[in-house]
């Protein structure tokens, strides 16, 4: 069997769904590009995507829920200086398109900058193969989903006498996405995603108190729906049902300063707060993040290394291309405690004079592209797990966080862990609640006093918000001492 080269493959399935149905073609988006560079400007390209998403509920032993939406539309740009013009349409007709074009020729006449030629010879963008082209709402039927779900409620329920309530959600999307560039570049991309999540409620009476908690497990990828069978499902289950248990029996947690060690895996989603926002491009540009200005400098202990990578394969947060047309790439942004480098989009790397990273991201076509976080996670050290646990005199083992924030000009954040732990004297104690982790992401990273040879990346559940959009990552680091946190307790 003759198969296309996979770029053009996807080059194909966009034109499918995108072009060829409304009457658009190859002509007609170079007609709108050069209709935007009329006036002089640094860049513009069009954005077309479409998504079809669906989504199941379970709750009481029942599918309450069932949706399912398509959306598809273009975003229109054009970069003059700093200034952005943007137009977008959920109608794919060629005279919407070129409406459009006219529009944003419009509000970027005042720019007057310099002008990028346009109306070159299509060109195709290089790109990767890390997932395949699948549509996974197609891998299964209804009524496989259906019992996918009670197959999490049964084994949830089987696990424990105490689990009183059993919530699961399943959600898949098919994304379909084609840049045009001015200077010539076409790039797509067709990212599948799939999700599965479980939360269970336990519930125990002890001297005639009734105490609930909660646990939460799941993940996902860029795969279809069949990457959850049995042992899949099960982990996710084991996560939810342990969690929740082991909350039942925890006692206040304790304040004040004091060593912390953070378990391997979804725990790097701090560090993707405190330390990978700080290294976006735009922040740094505007000199707003307290890591503007310290390319070359020691940022962070010796031994820490940190990365963000879009080329990992199947992952929730890769990409073949980014939402520019930009080869993703594996970046290292710290490398041995030394600041290497930011993530960067066109707009930003231009007026950095740097490149793009494979980082400019955008939750649609109605929004703008910005310097995004894609896999991002700390490499693995030498110690073992044991060995750093071990070496607590008093601490905190946190394993499991919940909600966080960071203010990006300080580096401040503060986070709370959903599963922590007391240690004394290298021994796991008891569980601890409400431990809330207060500190500054450059100082913490400074104050790494070991590094665990187990790197975990996120089972798949991240999703990271800036400037009011959502895109998928990951985030992912080993077992982590870090010296004199602060930790914001009940007890």
């Amino acid at each position: 069997m003759i198969t296309r080269e996979p770029t053009l493959e996807r080059l194909a399935i966009a034109q499918s769904l995108m072009l060829d149905p409304f009457g658009l073609s190859e002509a007609t988006m170079a007609h709108a590009l050069a209709t935007i560079g009329e006036h002089r400007i640094d860049d513009a390209d069009l954005y077309f995507q479409t998504t079809r998403h669906e989504g199941w509920s379970l709750e009481e032993g029942i599918v309450k829920s069932g949706s399912f939406s398509i959306d598809q539309g273009v975003g229109v740009r054009a970069v003059v200086g700093e200034k952005t013009a943007f137009a977008y349409s959920d109608d794919l007709s060629p005279e919407s398109l070129l409406e459009a074009a006219r529009t944003v020729r419009t509000i970027a006449a005042a720019g007057q900058h310099r002008r990028v030629k346009v109306g070159r010879a299509p060109r195709i963008a290089p790109s990767r193969v890390l997932y395949a082209p699948t549509d996974p709402i197609a891998t299964l039927d209804s009524t496989q989903k259906v019992a996918l779900l009670e197959k999490v409620e049964r084994l949830a329920r089987a696990k424990d006498p105490r689990v009183v309530q059993v919530m699961a959600s399943l959600g898949a999307e098919y994304d379909v996405v084609l840049v045009a560039r001015a200077d010539g570049t076409r790039a797509a991309d067709v990212r599948p995603l799939v999700r599965l999540n479980v939360t269970v409620i336990a519930e125990q009476t002890v001297a005639g108190v009734v105490r609930r908690e909660v646990g939460s497990g799941g993940g996902g990828g860029r795969f279809g729906l069949g990457y959850f069978q049995d042992a899949v499902i099960e982990r996710y289950v084991d996560h939810a049902v342990k969690a929740a248990l082991t909350n039942l029996d925890s006692r206040p947690a304790p304040a004040g300063e004091m060593t912390v060690v953070l378990g391997p895996g979804w725990p790097g989603v701090l560090l993707h707060e405190a330390v990978g926002h700080g290294l976006e491009g735009d922040f740094n540009r505007k000199g707003a993040s307290t890591f503007s200005g310290r390319l070359g400098q020691r940022v962070a202990a010796k031994g820490v290394t940190v990365l963000d990578d879009g080329t990992l394969a199947d992952r929730r947060g890769s990409l073949n291309v980014d939402d520019e047309g930009h080869v993703t790439q594996r970046n290292v942004l710290i490398e041995d405690g030394i600041l290497r480098g930011y993530m960067q989009d066109s707009l930003n790397a231009r007026l950095m004079g740097g490149k793009p990273t494979g980082n400019g991201r955008r939750e649609s076509y109605a929004s703008l592209p910005m310097p995004r976080m894609t896999n991002t996670y700390m490499l693995a050290g030498t110690r073992t797990k044991a060995e750093i646990l071990a070496s607590i005199k008093r601490g905190l083992y946190a394993t499991n966080f919940g909600g966080g924030q960071v203010d990006i000009t300080s580096g401040k954040f503060v986070f709370s862990a959903s599963e922590a732990f007391w240690v004394e004297n290298g021994k796991i104690l008891y569980p601890v609640k409400g431990a809330t982790l207060v500190g500054n992401g450059p100082e913490a990273m400074t104050r790494v006093s070991m590094i665990g040879n187990d790197l975990e990346l996120d089972t798949g559940v991240g999703v990271c918000g800036k400037e009011g959009q959502s895109v998928p990552v990951g985030v992912g680091q080993p077992t982590l001492r870090i010296e004199r946190l602060t930790v914001g307790g009940t007890a």
